[in-house]
């Protein structure tokens, strides 16, 4: 057995150059072959293809790796359209054609489901995808000042390293924002901060009625003191752009509005998405957390709408319910609906989002639904219906505290994790009553290995 670990480009270029076949992709966008009974994971490589590759990171059981050349192309292979693909590490599978990117995400989910939950739905939900291309409202970008270069990286890091990508624009985000990265590197290296700035966080909302134009905020994370020179090129920037620029200097709580700021005559245009399906509208702050891909949020809400099928005399929970995403919607349908949520800076959107949109059927509140116990959940009341919408740990302390006094009827799970769905669908199948009615992927990513999913389970 080989046990050696290659860390420096000379010890990699010592790496033995293989042959082999591809099997299928793993959650990573990885293609998957077994050399001598050991299992390999390809990065660039496709189901059907044979390539020559070269290991970078061995183990006793398996080993990671990277493409050098293909041999046989499967005929799923397309050209990437972003030049910076392969080097960049925000998409992972533009090579592959975008039918074949979803119809894999759904076998991982069906496999995750089977083979982890040891459950089967009894119906796969058709695909929810929507825009290839330009869907992204928000992403951290990486800032690195080269000094020997005298130049300044904006972007998304490399793939598998720290570095960050040397990039002029990005075929995800919304063309607005693609358009910015070249004029921020172009700023930054003229700031005398730009060593101290290690990131800018990013959002973009539905475009202001008065300028036609996408609401773009930017957050600079800012680790000095800015120069008049700088406030100056900052407001400069801002002005010719139409952004709003924010800084941090410390922790999330420093994060703030810095130009423009409005004024008593001019109130500056909020970041806000909508819903038009349920006559809804949703402010929100750039750091708080919002689904990337707005049209796809539409969808997958309409979905689970109808998966959920809320009724006007029933008392309905949404756990994990961020600013109201799911909850207004389900309000809408009369129903009395319980939204808890483990940041309060979220719940107090909610309520901002509810009183908005004249909404007063919610009750939203602060709850770790992490540690939640069987007392704590019966301590609810009895509810018909639970939505349930964790993030990637999924929401296993509060499925496993479902007991005969507080299992709802049916629930609606939405998860951005399929390996977490999956243990905790097994949960509810095998230890908690329920079926497995139907499950299916939500494409809210297109091009990167992210699986977003959906699955409605009936108690029995």
């Amino acid at each position: 057995m080989r046990k050696r670990r290659h860390k420096s480009p000379a010890d990699l270029a010592l790496a033995p150059l293989l042959t082999t076949t591809i099997e299928s992709l793993d959650q990573e966008g990885r293609g998957v072959a077994h050399v001598d009974g050991k299992a390999i994971f390809i990065d660039g490589a496709l189901p059907t293809e044979k390539v020559t590759f070269r290991s970078h990171r061995i183990k006793p059981s398996y080993e990671v790796a990277n493409v050098v050349d293909v041999l046989k192309q499967s005929n799923q292979r397309v050209v990437p359209k972003c030049p910076h693909f392969g080097l960049c590490g925000g998409c992972k599978l533009q090579h592959l054609d975008f039918a074949a990117q979803v119809a894999n995400k759904q076998r991982l989910l069906e496999n995750d489901l089977k083979h982890i939950g040891k459950v089967k739905p009894d119906n796969m939900l058709p695909p929810i995808y929507g825009p290839t291309w330009g869907y992204r409202h928000k992403a951290r970008l990486s800032v690195k000042y080269v000094e020997k270069k005298q130049r300044v990286l904006v972007g998304f890091n490399e793939k598998a390293t720290r570095y960050v990508a040397d990039m002029n624009s990005c075929e995800v985000l919304v063309p607005e924002v693609s358009a910015l990265i070249a004029p921020l590197q172009a700023l930054i290296v003229q700031l005398s901060i730009r060593d101290k700035l290690p990131q800018i966080e990013l959002a973009v909302g539905e475009a202001d009625l008065a300028y036609g134009l996408p609401v773009i905020v930017l957050i600079l994370r800012i680790m000095g003191e800015l120069t008049p020179s700088d406030e100056a090129l900052l407001k400069a920037f801002a002005d010719e752009h139409h952004v709003q620029i924010w800084t941090q200097t410390k922790g999330p709580d420093t994060i703030k509005p810095y130009y423009p700021l409005g004024s008593s005559t001019q109130v500056l245009p909020a970041l806000q998405y909508s819903l038009p399906e349920f006559d809804l509208t949703y402010p929100f702050k750039p750091n708080e957390f919002t689904q990337v891909n707005p049209q796809i949020n539409q969808v997958m809400i309409r979905r689970a709408m109808q998966l959920l099928a809320p009724q006007a005399n029933e008392k309905i929970a949404d756990f994990f319910c961020g600013i109201g995403n799911f909850t207004l919607p389900i309000a809408r349908s009369g129903a009395q609906v319980l939204g808890l949520e483990g940041l309060a800076n979220l719940v107090d959107r909610a309520n901002e989002s509810a009183a908005l949109n004249g909404i007063t059927n919610t009750q939203f509140g602060v709850a770790d639904l992490f540690k939640m116990t069987p007392a704590d959940l019966t301590a609810l009341g009895r509810f018909d219906k639970w939505l349930v919408d964790p993030p990637r740990d999924g929401a296993f302390e509060l499925i496993k505290s479902l007991d005969a006094s507080n299992s709802p009827q049916r629930i609606v799970y939405v998860s951005c994790n399929p390996a977490t769905l999956a243990r905790d669908a097994g949960v509810l199948v095998n230890e908690k009553g329920y079926v497995l009615k139907a499950a299916g992927v939500i494409n809210m990513f297109p091009h990167t290995s992210h699986v977003e999913s959906i699955a409605s389970f009936e108690l029995i």
